[in-house]
């Protein structure tokens, strides 16, 4: 079999992709669509929603986009945006720039595909000049390690595209409704073989799933065949190959896909024990790395059926966190994933898209009967789940060994927006030393390579340029992130990326001010409920549900093991410090020693809260209460007694005096 040539970094189509459309064009083989009954049970077909229609009848993601691309028009149709997502690309209406009479103004957004976040030098360098030659001169780093250029116009995606697939990049399924970007912790760490395992299955697991037909070469280099230096892994080939238990569509050009790809997007993350950098819990499908005593891989921890994605008001779409599926050796790793993704191909709604992510399959069937279905695609049963040490949090800013002799330093770019002097002055040092790059889940960016002789030039270089070293960076600022929103995003009806650092400003000044200046907490911002920046895992989420307003969410952890939980609706943005400081003072009188206030808020009754921010007085506003002396021993039950019933000392000696003295 002739080899299987990576679409760059990332993209991995194959060298022969013309040839293989032309012989399954030419074959007699009509595959069937994807969730479509053989025998349908009713003299109706089965209802499936216009976008699975689109994606039937788009020749695997050609037409109407290639035809449309050509015209003068500044936009495409809806048909064609909705298969333009698979390519790598949103048609957006930037609301702020548009002209009485003129109608909307549209532009395009890139998103590109990096697996575990990595970005060769020559990429970093095609982008950051794309950005200002055909973008709006800023970069946009993702919550998922990946790259976002705004503001291309039509006329000049052919350009834009084609030159990240000859930097060794790719954009093919950044987006639509196949896998996404599969996220690892940036693979830092040379002396733990975990984390290079790491990065290099979340590039074999984004081989395995790629979409495999050739229209992104047909659209964007007009058929022109392309061949990167980095060979797709012979393991990942057979695996996808691999029909022993009719997971494939035989002779389709989409083996996996088949011609209606999957019913929605389908999100990938995988990590080491222990490190809980990507969110892991908030994925389709999460894999963890496990080695033996010596770094040898044996096998990985499966979990499935993870996704923040929400609709207000409907009480039918919620998040959910994965479960446990079991472990597989490594051996059938790539089986296992195919497995998953397969199951969710043929059993998840296509009818209803808010419906149609593979957490309500699972939470619809059970766990059990989800991997029993599983087991019977791979043809094996999981092992036990394997144990692990608790779950942390790492945001990888400041400088760190790489356990070879260079140094690596994580810069703190906030909510993942790159522009002026800080990106100039990245440049610089990108250009300087030819390093390469990291990009993390917290929208931060990591400089590696770096030899210990250039360290007092990094740090120059970015402090001349206003970069602030990690150590004066707000803890608050460095544990959040924030989605776009407005102006671009179509989906937002509230602030985000521009709302969320005045947002941390006035938050921190409220610590401050009840005397807890030096705590901080996960802290995340979206214009929507869609959950792009996973709100709903922070100790603080703010969600947008209308101008200047927003729904809050409390009680995620530190660790981003537990789901936050929906507080209180359509709280403005000018009542922020009328609704924190009752809760701020209240943890602060009531926390456990070194409790973090998504632990505390996780723990405390809702309506307990809510009951304090009601009747809350500000300190400054009270005038001094005299005070009465008991004996020690008095005291110590008195505090044992409040503390067991959750109220204050005051509160207990008040209600105890009285119900002596009405005696």
């Amino acid at each position: 079999m002739a080899p299987v040539m990576r679409q760059g970094l990332g993209m991995r189509a194959t060298a022969r992709t013309g040839a293989v459309r032309r012989v399954a064009r030419a074959a007699v083989v009509t595959p069937r669509a994807v969730a479509t009954p053989s025998k349908p049970p009713t003299a109706m077909p089965a209802k499936r929603s216009k976008v699975e229609l689109i994606k039937q009848g788009s020749d695997y993601l050609r037409h109407p986009l290639m035809e449309e691309l050509t015209t003068e028009a500044t936009s495409i149709s809806e048909d064609a945006a909705q298969l333009m997502k698979f390519h790598g690309s949103y048609m957006q209406d930037h609301r702020e720039k548009r002209s009485f009479g003129q109608g909307k103004f549209y532009q395009f957004m890139m998103r590109t595909r990096q697996p575990g976040g990595a970005v060769t030098n020559e990429l970093y360098k095609t982008m950051d000049d794309l950005a200002d030659e055909y973008g709006n001169g800023t970069l946009r780093l993702t919550t998922r390690q990946a790259y976002q250029l705004h503001g291309v116009l039509k006329g000049d995606l052919k350009h834009v595209f084609s030159s990240v697939i000859k930097s060794m990049g790719s954009t093919l399924g950044a987006c639509g409704d196949v896998n996404r970007n599969v996220m690892a912790p940036p693979a830092l760490y040379r002396n733990d073989p975990a984390y290079p395992l790491a990065l290099k299955y979340a590039e074999d697991i984004a081989d395995l799933l790629a979409p495999q037909a050739g229209s992104y070469y047909d659209v964007w280099l007009d058929g022109e065949k392309f061949m990167s230096s980095v060979r797709e892994s012979p393991e990942v080939t057979s695996a996808r190959n691999d029909n022993s238990n009719g997971t494939n569509f035989e002779g389709s050009p989409e083996p996996i896909y088949g011609q209606q790809f999957l019913p929605r997007k389908f999100k990938i993350g995988i990590t080491v024990p222990g490190d809980n950098h990507i969110d892991m819990f908030t994925n389709d499908l999460g894999l963890v790395v496990m080695c033996d005593d010596k770094g040898e891989l044996q096998g990985f921890n499966i979990v499935a059926g993870g996704g923040m994605g929400r609709s207000h008001r409907n009480d039918s779409t919620f998040p959910l966190l994965a479960k446990e599926m079991g472990y597989v050796p490594k051996e059938r790793v790539f089986h296992a994933v195919k497995a998953i993704v397969c199951v969710q191909r043929d059993y998840g709604r296509r009818d209803d898209r808010k419906q149609a992510r593979l957490k309500y399959l699972i939470n619809d069937w059970g766990v059990e009967k989800f991997r029993k279905v599983v087991e019977q695609y791979m043809g094996h049963e999981f092992e036990p789940y394997k144990e692990l040490p608790p779950w942390e949090f790492k945001n990888y800013l400041g400088w760190g060994e790489h356990g070879d002799g260079k140094l690596f330093y994580g810069v703190h770019v906030v909510n993942g927006r790159l522009r002026g002097d800080m990106k100039r002055a990245i440049r610089t040092l990108i250009d300087r030393y030819e390093v390469p790059v990291m990009l993390t889940a917290n929208q931060d960016l990591v400089l590696t390579d770096i030899d210990p002789a250039w360290k007092a030039d990094v740090e120059s270089t970015l402090a001349a340029a206003g970069v602030r070293p990690v150590e004066e960076v707000d803890g608050l600022e460095q544990l959040s992130i924030a989605c776009p929103a407005l102006p671009l995003c179509g989906l937002a009806i509230g602030e985000a990326e521009r709302g969320l650092p005045d947002m941390q400003r006035r938050m921190r000044a409220l610590l401050e001010k009840v005397g807890l200046g030096d705590e901080s907490f996960v802290t995340r911002m979206t214009g929507c409920p869609n959950g792009c920046a996973r709100p709903y895992m922070a100790e603080v989420g703010f969600v947008g549900d209308g101008p200047n307003s927003y729904q809050i969410w409390l009680g995620g952890s530190p660790a981003l093991d537990r789901l936050a939980e929906e507080y209180a609706n359509r709280v403005k943005v000018t009542e922020l410090e009328e609704f924190f400081e009752p809760l701020f003072y209240f943890y602060k009188s009531r926390r456990n020693p070194g409790e973090s206030f998504g632990d505390f808020t996780a723990r405390t009754d809702f309506d307990l809260l809510r009951t304090y921010q009601k009747m809350y007085v500000p300190p400054a506003s009270v005038p001094r209460l005299p005070r009465v002396m008991v004996e020690r021993e008095v005291f110590e039950q008195l505090a044992a007694t409040a503390e067991a019933q959750n109220t204050t000392l005051t509160e207990l000696a008040t209600e105890a005096i009285k119900a002596y003295l009405s005696k």
